[in-house]
């Protein structure tokens, strides 16, 4: 990089919050300027004389910056001189990984001892090790371990022999607001005199080496972040980081890119790296390495042999996997149910296929639309897209049901659909509610629609159910009930309120799902609350989910297998594959009828009352 005393024909520098590139030039050469712009990706003209783009978007172009035509007149700001040149070295280095990826050494107790300093007193698995040696050998890295792995301590454990080395002397540890505990817990047990960790309040504590913050925290606050990473060398890692797969494109992944070079050091750590497939790894990675994470990906699953990917991304991360962790399998089932005809009938009109009945209500149904949510509610009872007094009020079943009258319009009879049918989905989850209660088993039953939980919560009073969502006021005493009260044999909640940060395995071992949607990450780590490590080697733990057959149900099942079956075979993990392929499992209240359902009922009735 070259400098002149004359005039800049190019000037490269920071913005003033130090996490986006300036590039300025004086007027006779803003011609110049624009055909700079027009190469560089997401660049945009700031004014007639600067452009101005993201810190990974320049790293990505950087090469475009050869092409210049004053390359003797180009001045770079010092800072991001050195910053550039170091994340290119990295780069580099991970280029040679990757070309001559070599296993990480064997270490054993003393020589982690060593690595890790005095300060260090945590114990530490065999598993842990080997991933710290790993993530040690490489400047930057990943931690794709599974839940129960303990990725926190070894997060840890990687800052402390940086530390050691006197490479970084602070830690900013982003996460979700569910892990402040932990990593709050560990800080105080890894270290024999503990670092002052805090959580940052309005503003950064200065004070702190390890100041932890949430994602929904990061973007209003880029600027007072980077003068605290530009305070001491620093290193930064994303806890539960699927949470920025969006990259530059999502408030949340714009806000890490853009604090990522900040740091001396970068690390990741999520059990679902690749939920939506290759973009998702492309934009993780490209925090890891700015300019270089993303092409890395795109080059190894271009020829779509994702065993040569995953043996060509192998040396970039590192996972510890269900089976090396010693848990036992899990049975996963597929129910495939059939609608009641009524049910069949508004569900088709919601679609587009219109019976003779359903054509005089046309407008009404295509006036609701069909929305991905929506459809996903109508497979479960269309009568959930009926507004309710509340976002909580249950739908009311009749049992028995009363007869549909055939002059009624098709939409009016969506509208009253609990007096005449009981959605087959929560008739079946109530039979495997009642099975697993008559055997002594709890279980765990997900929805996505919190009318959904509050429905089944009626349905299924005589189980006494624990219930679960964004608006319940005693989400703790809730969960407390499940896990110890014996009469409390169903937790009912939603994976976007508890599919983190929660471990039910010791008390629960069967899931079901009433509904999914499209998100495998979601669906992975729900799944991770009751299959997780602790488990006796014994322990048969059941996941069941519902489908109801020629509707969304079986569009989300084959693209949930598509993304589990990628994300399974790039991190070279059986059990993700094994969940890309239910097992087809016939239904348990397929031979229930309506007087069956309202003997079970009274059962359960009579049960609440003693």
């Amino acid at each position: 990089m070259t400098t002149s005393a004359e005039e800049p024909s190019l000037h490269i520098g920071f913005d003033v919050s130090r996490t986006k590139a300036v590039l300025r030039s004086p007027e006779p050469y803003r011609g110049d300027l624009i055909r700079l712009a027009a190469r560089f990706p997401g660049a945009g003209l700031r004014g007639r004389l600067s452009l101005e783009l993201s810190l990974d978007d320049f790293l990505v172009g950087i090469d475009v910056l050869a092409d210049w035509p004053f390359p003797e007149s180009v001045v770079w700001a010092d800072e991001l001189s050195a910053l550039v040149g170091e994340v290119l070295d990295d780069a580099d280095q991970a280029e040679q990984r990757i070309q001559a990826p070599s296993p990480a050494p064997a270490w054993d107790d003393s020589a982690v001892a060593v690595a890790l300093g005095i300060t260090w007193r945590a114990g530490l698995t065999e598993f842990q090790r080997r991933d710290i040696a790993q993530l040690l050998a490489l400047q930057h890295g990943a931690n794709f371990s599974v839940p129960g792995a303990g990725k926190t301590r070894v997060g840890l454990a990687v800052y402390a022999a940086m530390r050691e080395r006197d490479a970084v002397r602070q830690l900013l540890v982003v996460s979700p607001k569910s892990a402040y505990e932990s990593w709050l817990t560990e800080s105080e047990l890894c270290f024999q005199e503990p670092p002052l960790t805090a959580v940052m309040g309005k503003n950064p504590d200065f004070r702190a080496e390890i100041l932890i913050v949430n994602y929904e925290r990061l973007d209003k606050s880029l600027a007072s972040l980077a003068s605290w990473l530009r305070g001491a060398p620093s290193m930064i890692i994303l806890d539960e980081a699927h949470r920025m797969k969006l990259g530059a494109q999502g408030t949340y992944g714009s806000a890490c890119m853009a604090l990522g070079p900040l740091s001396r050091r970068r690390l990741i750590l999520t059990g679902t790296p690749a939920p939506n497939g290759a973009r998702d790894l492309e934009n993780l990675l490209s925090f890891v390495w700015p300019g270089h994470g993303r092409r890395v990906v795109t080059q190894a699953v271009a020829g779509g042999d994702l065993a040569h990917a995953s043996s060509v991304l192998r040396p970039l991360f590192t996972r510890t996997t269900k089976s090396e962790l010693g848990l036992p399998p899990f049975e996963t089932r597929i129910r495939r149910l059939q609608m009641p005809d009524l049910h069949r009938e508004v569900y088709d009109a919601l679609v587009g296929r219109f019976t003779s009945r359903a054509e005089a209500s046309r407008a009404d149904f295509d006036a609701l639309g069909k929305a991905m949510l929506r459809l996903l509610m109508a497979a479960t009872s269309p009568a959930l897209l009926v507004e309710g007094g509340s976002r909580y009020e249950p739908l009311a079943y009749r049992v028995p049901p009363l007869d549909v009258p055939q002059d009624e319009s098709l939409y009016s009879l969506m509208r009253s659909l609990p007096a005449h049918e009981l959605s087959p989905k929560y008739k079946e989850a109530l039979n495997i509610v009642a099975t697993n209660a008559s055997l002594g088993r709890k279980t765990l039953v997900w929805t996505t629609f919190v009318r959904s939980i509050t429905t089944m919560q009626k349905l299924f009073a005589g189980y006494q159910p624990a219930v679960v969502h964004g608006g319940t006021p005693d989400r703790e005493e809730q969960i407390r009930r499940f896990r110890e009260d014996p009469d409390c044999h169903v937790l009912l909640s939603n994976p976007a309120t508890l599919g983190e940060g929660i471990s039910l395995h010791h008390v629960c071992h069967d899931a079901v799902y009433v509904d999914r949607d499209f998100m495998a990450g979601r669906f992975l780590q729900s799944l991770d609350r009751i299959h997780r490590l602790g488990l006796a080697p014994d322990t048969q733990t059941r996941v069941t989910v519902l489908a109801v057959e020629g509707t969304i149900d079986e569009v989300v099942a084959m693209r949930l297998e598509e993304k589990l079956e990628f994300m399974g075979r790039i991190l070279d993990d059986p059990s993700v594959q094994q969940l890309a392929d239910l097992e087809d499992e016939p239904s348990g209240s397929a031979g229930m009828d309506m007087a069956d359902v309202r003997a079970l009922l009274r059962h359960v009735d009579a049960v609440a009352a003693h």
